[in-house]
């Protein structure tokens, strides 16, 4: 009896496991609250970095790290998975008397999304919970997009798949690199001038952890040998020939360091002192029908 067995390599995400961080500075933390927790309905992480100088913002099993400092910006826009459409424009018109005078705004026009721009520039795309272009995850960092400069997507493509094992494909000025379950990070041509980078960095975790280290230093790429679990690099090159493409420092930790699945507390942003629903304090995932 012939039995069809479903395609196996469809469950692929190859070395990098996990795209947990954004890192951006900013110079108003009460401003951050404001936007982050207040208006996007993230939560503050409640163990780690509570104090005054920076904030971690949970969004699934994903974050923002939002330490003091000279705004920063993301090259392109971070695009979130989020239920809740109308609860999100409600939250965002609340505080717009707030954030007067800033670079907040939205735009829910398009019935696919909603785009938002913080205080100091950075673009953010929300998404309802989608299995079909978003799989399981119904909350968190789903996709990253880079503005770069034309010509640079094949060598991207080829960054990623032979320096870190990561599934990466490049086509008519694009470059998708898989960064996790459902995670993406993607490079978009464009004719524009880009702005300098200023810093910023995101936070991956990879199976195979001396692996990409091996070659990075062959290259010349390592900026920081953090620790015996991280490492970190901030040029993208094309490993045929070196030239390079982009520049987006990487936080590359192992699967043994010791925050790796760490669980992170989401609250549940619709739940209201004067409507409370006792047991409804914490995000729950609903199933898909």
């Amino acid at each position: 009896m012939n039995v069809t067995l479903p395609d196996r390599s469809a469950e692929d995400i190859g070395n990098i496991v996990h795209l947990e961080h954004v890192n951006l500075t900013v110079p108003d933390q009460l401003l951050a609250t404001r936007f982050y927790i207040t208006a996007l309905g993230l939560t503050r992480d409640p163990y780690l970095n509570t104090g005054v100088e920076n904030m971690w913002a949970n969004i699934g099993r994903t974050q923002f790290h939002l330490p003091h400092g000279p705004a920063q910006l993301f090259r392109g826009a971070v695009r979130l998975v989020m239920p809740g459409r109308d609860e999100l424009i409600t939250r965002l018109r609340q505080v717009e008397q707030a954030l007067r005078g800033t670079e907040f705004s939205f735009d829910d026009s398009n019935a696919g999304r909603v785009e938002v721009c913080s205080p100091w520039g950075n673009r953010l795309e929300f998404y309802e919970p989608d299995p079909a272009r978003f799989g399981a995850t119904q909350l968190g960092i789903v996709e990253l997009v880079f503005d770069v400069a034309v010509g640079s997507t094949p060598g991207i493509a080829r960054f990623y798949r032979e320096v870190f094992g990561a599934p990466a494909q490049s086509s008519a000025g694009q470059a998708r690199v898989q960064v996790g379950v459902g995670q993406w990070l993607i490079f978009c041509e464009t004719g524009d001038a880009l702005p300098a980078y200023d810093g910023h960095h995101i936070q991956i975790y990879v199976a195979d952890f001396s692996g990409p280290h091996r070659r990075l230093h062959a290259l010349g790429l390592v900026t920081e040998e953090s620790n015996q679990h991280q490492y970190r690099f901030m040029d993208i090159v094309d490993p045929h020939g070196g030239a390079p493409c982009f520049q987006v420092e990487h936080e590359v930790r192992s699967m043994t360091h010791p925050m790796f699945a760490r669980p992170l507390v989401n609250r549940d942003p619709r739940q209201r002192t004067g409507q409370y629903l006792p047991g409804a304090d914490a995000f729950v995932p609903h199933r898909p029908d």
